[in-house]
């Protein structure tokens, strides 16, 4: 008899496993209410109409929810949209049962309905909440929001500022999001691109600041395919974490920093720029550097630099994997325009590229299209894993974890620092090991989320 996930979801309610069960009928009716729903919103510039968008509480982003390490977050989603939701906590060591993947851990919110998420936030560090139902389509009209976890020992800095790097693909004739969310353009290739760049949901975002004051910058990119190259201009910085995860010594920005779909990073600047300039963050585009985030310089806090800044407090269970014990896995990425994929697997049986075109496939992880009754993998709980990433593709793919997060295992076999999604290249091979630490049906995709809604996700079980 074979056991699948959907097995282990019903065992478990019938057992009343109540990591496993729907929270709405059981929690308090205290919990804060977190409402996805339909609103107006200027986000084009004057001139424009207003922007119909889905946002959490109506707005976008979302409100930022803010918590100290090892507190509890209980939140009430409400349905006021027109399709079904669910909400993922993206980047938190959670409880299975709470991640918020629909069809894997939960069902999706009906229209008018309501679910309850209640779980611990065990690691500090730069997170966010995403919608995990058609995200394709419901992260792209709006629905993302920060999640921020406070270090007991908090960094010192004069203030920080959380920034959501995002994009829009608009029609500018009508000032609305471009509806062709399931075009076969933007599922084949890389992924659904906007025309319009915002921070905050702001174009022109602009932070006052003064010289030599020291800024905490909490870096998210929210966007369902950009990748943003960033530098600094008028800044002094140091990455401090990426992913949420603290690293053990600051790095000093002097390359650019790329954050792929989903990835965070925490910098710790100084403004260097002198009274009446401006200080930026630069977007660098393949034609131009353009100002994500201005800060006018207005004044001087003191007249002198500080010492450079030392490394955030490490979170829990940052230990490193035995390589020398760890299960091998190997995931191959292939498909897509431009790509060599002949068939693959659909739906248990084997289906030309023709064929899965015609069904809106165009993508496989190990020569499977999209989620399969059995695991990619069944890891014991504490067993450690290596696993080499091949895009086999012509398009960058950004894979996250849920669940866990992984090291990348250089060519020496040297770990580097902890994240939950990786960003490989077109034609690149990478390395990636953890411990299988958290136990539950954990999701694996590209973060490019019209790859995943069209053939890249699988998921591991931790048993």
């Amino acid at each position: 008899m074979t056991y699948t996930r959907r097995d282990a979801l019903r065992l478990a309610a019938l057992a009343g496993l109540g990591t496993a069960l729907p929270r709405g009928a059981l929690a308090s009716e205290d919990f804060q209410a977190l409402a996805a729903r339909v609103a107006q919103l200027q986000l084009l510039p004057e001139g424009y109409p207003e922007t119909e968008v889905w946002g959490y509480d109506g707005s976008i982003p979302g409100p930022e929810i803010r918590l100290a390490q090892g507190t509890r977050a209980q939140r009430r989603l409400l349905n006021e949209l027109p399709q079904p939701t669910s909400v993922h906590w993206h980047g938190i060591r959670i409880d299975n049962a709470m991640d918020g993947v629909s069809g894997l851990t939960q069902d999706a919110v009906a229209p008018g309905g309501h679910f309850d998420y209640d779980f611990i936030v065990p690691d500090a560090g730069t997170y966010w909440y995403h919608s995990h139902n058609r995200s394709w389509e419901q992260v792209a009209r709006g629905l993302r929001g920060a999640l921020i976890v406070e270090e007991p020992e908090a960094p010192e800095v004069d203030r920080e500022e959380v920034l959501i790097l995002d994009d829009w693909l608009m029609d500018p004739d009508s000032g609305q999001i471009d509806d062709s969310f399931d075009h076969p353009m933007m599922m084949s290739h890389g992924g659904r691109t906007g025309n319009f760049i915002t921070t905050n949901g702001q174009y022109n975002l602009s932070i006052p600041a003064r010289r030599h004051e020291r800024l905490r910058l909490r870096l998210i990119n929210a966007a369902t395919a950009r990748i943003f190259p960033l530098a600094l201009s008028g800044l002094e910085g140091w990455i401090v974490a990426l992913d949420g995860m603290p690293l053990p010594e600051p790095l000093p920005v002097t390359e650019t920093l790329v954050l792929g779909p989903a990835q965070r990073a925490d910098l710790i600047v100084d403004i260097t720029a002198e009274d009446g300039e401006t200080a930026d963050l630069v977007q660098q585009t393949e034609r131009e550097a353009l100002s994500q985030v201005a800060f006018p310089v207005g004044g001087s806090l003191g007249n002198a630099r500080r010492p450079a800044p030392g490394a955030l407090p490490p979170n829990p269970k940052m230990h490193r994997p035995d390589l020398g014990e760890a299960r091998k896995l190997r995931l191959v990425m292939s498909g897509g325009a431009m790509g060599r994929m002949q068939s693959a697997v659909h739906d248990g049986s084997r289906k030309s590229f023709r064929e899965l075109v015609s069904a809106g496939q165009f993508w496989a992880l190990n020569d499977t299209v999209g989620m399969t009754d059995t695991p990619l993998a069944a890891l014991s709980l504490g067993e450690p894993v290596r696993m080499e990433l091949v895009n086999d593709t012509v398009f960058p793919h950004a894979m996250h974890l849920h669940g866990m997060h992984f090291r990348e295992v250089s060519g020496d076999g040297a770990l580097g620092p902890m994240r939950d999604t990786l960003l490989v290249g077109a034609g690149e091979s990478r390395e990636i090991a953890f411990v299988a630490d958290n136990p539950g049906d954990w999701l694996f995709h590209c973060h490019m989320l019209s790859h995943a809604a069209s053939g890249m996700t699988t998921w591991m079980r931790v048993g």
